[in-house]
């Protein structure tokens, strides 16, 4: 009688440090996943200021009347597409941040496009209001990868962490699934093709 007393307390307390063990680690990826799903927040967020500076841009290079209306609606259409790609960071699939960043991409080849043509624009290059709105683009596009690199910290953080032992176990039974990660651009390991042609 007295054995089973003491195997009933022992699977007793064992439970409760098992119990406890789980909770414990179960909450730590919950904060893990959740750091890093804020983090995507302030990713999305610096891609929108880059998206409301771009408008803005675009009606003041409207403004001079014989600019180039093709390269104009193609910024346009460029914004339209990556402001139209959401992705829900809870569920970040490496096929949704592909396209998220296709689309992205799309954008920043789009205004490049339109910042090369403004130079053959004089008037418009010495306007305070495309000058101001050109640097305040440049600091954005510091801050956006920033932003991507702080997400890949922390998602490549909790990624590890699901997949070490017993951390994975708990992983596997609550269902956290791996973050995708942002990847350099295809062709971005090579060095640019400079030619410099003198007349």
């Amino acid at each position: 009688m007295k054995k089973g007393i003491i195997a009933i307390i022992v699977i007793i307390v064992l439970a409760v440090i098992v119990g406890g063990w789980y909770v414990r680690t179960n909450n730590n990826l919950v904060d893990m996943k959740g750091q890093a799903t804020k983090q995507w927040a302030n990713v999305e967020s610096s891609y929108q200021r880059r998206s409301d500076l771009i408008g803005n841009l675009v009606k003041t290079v409207q403004g001079a009347a014989d600019f180039e209306r093709e390269t104009l609606s193609d910024v346009i259409e460029a914004r339209a597409k990556a402001t139209s790609t959401t992705i829900d960071a809870n569920n970040l699939t490496a096929e949704q941040l592909a396209e998220f960043q296709q689309a992205q991409s799309g954008l920043s080849s789009a205004l490049s496009r339109l910042l090369v043509t403004v130079e053959r624009y004089p008037d418009l290059k010495a306007n305070q209001n495309f000058l101001e709105l050109q640097s305040q683009l440049e600091g954005t596009e510091n801050r956006i990868n920033v932003e991507r690199n702080r997400f890949n910290d922390l998602a490549g953080e909790y990624n590890i962490k699901i997949k070490q032992i017993p951390t994975n176990i708990v992983a596997s039974l609550a269902n956290f699934d791996e973050l995708a990660l942002f990847n350099a651009n295809a062709g971005a390991e090579n060095a640019p093709d400079v030619n410099f042609e003198f007349n």
